[in-house]
């Protein structure tokens, strides 16, 4: 069990092509972990894999999902992250939750690009084990706190854990053609809101989201990519500070934004 607290991470992950890319999101992935102790082992919260009931990836080898198009780069599909598994992270998972059930999948889903678009540029010598946790489509957004709040216990394991989405994800509003153009004024208003959630530390406006009417309409047309952030809000502690980073909206209505939560006292002396 290590001495040390980890913390724990939320990334704006955005397009799968920033995999491959050397960008201001990718550098800021790389500059933040930087900045940490090495974890030994991570718990990875992606938008990507919707199940029925809360899962978990148990095997020893995750395969590397390419869940996208093939109108992306090539380059994209040649991408492996080799991390190992770690089963008896993913045991020790369905033990924290219990009584919930959790199924262990040892086999059909892996490390998908939720997970390894990160994690390429975070830890690129992919010699970290990595487990993922699915997302129950069925929970409501206080159970997935919930479940987030039972996880905390494993920063005090070595465990980081990881949550990997988008804030505001409207993709098809999005101003593909211009990255840095101004946010639609109703995606600013939803990114802002959730920020002052976060940095005031008042969860129960993120978990109350929906009532932002039309502007969570827009901002989420589908909640997959906010989902991952309500685990990670859950996995807060009293004694945490918050960084943001990345914080922007790209393309009008893709929401960058990425938070940090890690033990005050412990961020102060590696400060």
């Amino acid at each position: 069990m290590s001495n040390v607290t980890m913390p724990a991470v939320f990334f704006g992950h955005g397009s799968p092509v920033v995999a491959i890319s050397d960008n201001d999101t990718s550098r800021g992935w790389a500059k933040l972990v930087a900045s940490l102790q090495r974890p030994k082992a991570i718990l990875a919260i992606s938008a990507h894999w919707e199940t029925r009931v809360t899962a978990v990836t148990a095997m020893a080898r995750p395969k590397t999902i390419h869940d996208f198009g093939r109108s992306l780069p090539a380059a994209l599909f040649d991408c492996q992250y080799p991390a190992p598994g770690d089963p008896a992270l993913a045991r020790r998972v369905a033990e924290l939750l219990a009584p919930i059930p959790v199924a262990l999948d040892e086999g059909q889903w892996g490390l998908d690009h939720g997970t390894w678009s990160v994690l390429v540029h975070a830890y690129p010598k992919a010699d970290i084990p990595v487990v993922q946790l699915g997302l129950d489509v069925n929970l409501t957004p206080q159970q997935r706190f919930d479940i987030g709040a039972r996880l905390s216990l494993l920063r005090d394991e070595g465990v980081l854990i990881v949550g990997t989405g988008n804030m505001v994800h409207n993709l098809r509003a999005m101003n593909w053609g211009d990255a840095n153009c101004a946010p639609f004024e109703w995606a600013a208003r939803f990114n802002d809101e959730m920020r002052r959630a976060i940095v005031d530390n008042e969860p129960e406006r993120a978990i109350r989201f929906e009532a932002l009417g039309q502007d969570t309409q827009l901002s989420l047309p589908s909640q997959e990519h906010f989902w991952p952030m309500l685990y990670v809000l859950g996995v807060r502690r009293p004694t945490d500070r918050v960084r943001l980073f990345n914080d922007r909206i790209e393309h009008g209505s893709l929401g960058m934004t990425s938070f940090i939560f890690e033990d005050a006292a412990e961020a102060k002396q590696a400060a």
